[in-house]
């Protein structure tokens, strides 16, 4: 890679600047400087701390081998399997869970990455795809941008939302959990799909967070806060202490245009959500930046531009592949009705432990999508049909 000048003819700061150090962001930068030492890596963050305040957990499923080698480090909580509750069945599946934490996820960055190649507390004004501008004026002259920073229009998409408020509690005894429920919705349905995510952190710590597949993205965290504390008194649960909080509204997409929810951040490579890539019903982001990272280090010498086509063509085919998700959204919110949206989950957790796996990594097979589809549904059929003729309507508006 030719590392004296930009396309321009101005001496290059470096080989690729990533903006945003967010999962998308840092994992792009451990991918690169893993598999391109030689690549000269500016990650830039408006925070002083890399990965905000988060969080992340996913199935060992989510990713291959070569994603694993690259998250490995990362890991800060694991479990061998994982258990739902529902009113009419619970069940635990024998599927590895891990968790990352946001601080362990800036900590291996900063042991990993050159010194030089981290920028935090750097507010980004404009970017190109060979160029930035920060809010000090400084200019930074890359061979390649890639932006991290975020989702786009969001008005581009329609569909609902994924909103929650979790909470990491210090308790005054044992909880008792020897594995994560990652979906209790056998509390009261307020405000759309609610369940309750318990993850036990340690004998005495657990973190609770309270979940709502809503039709609005209005969020009152204190509120949410509260049915979390209640939750837990429900549970034997007393708390000593509240050691973390996080809170967060996620799209849940049935249609919309991709084109130009891209289009809306600029014509710049993007990774992440910013590119549109996330399971459109769980919100999950990490199976697809993990995946990202290692696409970008396996093309880390291109320009900024064919960069972008070649990310954008690669966002393009995974928003046509994620039809059929976006399908059970739109059975979702516009066929069921808000107190009875949990029996569509309710019902496909009783399918098999291999075809769950592949629907949270976004790899759902053809007899997967039939399966999940057959039997009895749990929306009357004609709700169900309406809904998809409905959303089918819908995405034909957007083109």
């Amino acid at each position: 890679m030719g590392h004296a000048e930009a396309g321009s003819g101005h001496n290059l700061d470096c080989d690729i600047a990533i903006l945003g150090g967010g999962l998308a962001g840092g994992l792009i930068a451990l991918a690169v400087h893993r598999a391109r030492p030689d690549i000269r890596l500016r990650l830039i963050d408006a925070d002083s701390v890399l990965g905000g305040n988060h969080i992340w957990s996913f199935f060992e499923g989510d990713v291959d081998a070569a994603g694993m080698a690259l998250i490995e480090p990362l890991i800060t909580h694991r479990w061998a399997d994982y258990e739902v509750r529902f009113p009419a069945h619970s069940r635990t599946l024998e599927m590895a869970y891990h968790s990352i934490r946001s601080d362990q996820f800036d900590s291996v960055l900063r042991e990993t990455l050159p010194a030089d190649a981290i920028q935090t507390g750097t507010r980004v004004t404009s970017a190109s795809d060979d160029h930035v501008v920060l809010e000090d004026g400084r200019e930074i002259a890359a061979n390649a941008v890639i932006d991290c920073r975020g989702a786009g229009d969001l008005d581009a998409l329609e569909g609902g939302w994924q909103k929650f408020v979790g909470l990491e509690l210090e308790l005054t005894a044992p909880h008792t959990l020897s594995r994560p429920i990652i979906m209790d919705a056998t509390v009261d349905q307020i405000d759309g799909y609610r369940f309750v995510y318990s993850l036990p952190f340690g004998p005495q710590r657990i973190f609770v967070e309270d979940t709502y597949y809503s039709d609005g993205p209005e969020l009152d965290a204190e509120q949410i806060e509260q049915r979390v504390l209640e939750y837990a008194k429900a549970q034997g649960w007393e708390v000593a202490s509240i050691v973390h909080r996080e809170k967060g509204v996620l799209p849940v997409v049935c249609n919309g245009a991709f084109g130009e929810y891209w289009r809306s951040t600029g014509a710049v490579p993007k990774a992440g959500v910013r590119a549109g890539l996330f399971h459109p019903l769980t919100g999950y982001s990490l199976p697809e930046a993990v995946r990202s990272a290692l696409f970008i280090a396996d093309h880390a010498d291109l320009p900024g531009e064919p960069l972008h086509g070649r990310l954008f063509a690669r966002a393009a085919q995974g928003w046509r592949d994620a039809s059929f998700y976006r399908m059970l959204d739109a059975m979702m919110f516009y066929g069921a009705d808000t107190a009875n949206r949990y029996k569509i989950l309710e019902r496909f957790y009783r399918l098999k432990p291999a075809l769950i796996a592949r629907f949270y990594a976004g790899r759902s097979r053809a007899t997967d999508k039939l399966r999940i589809l057959s039997g009895k549904p749990p929306i009357p059929i004609r709700r169900g049909v309406g809904a998809i003729l409905k959303n089918q309507r819908r995405k034909s508006g957007h083109k």
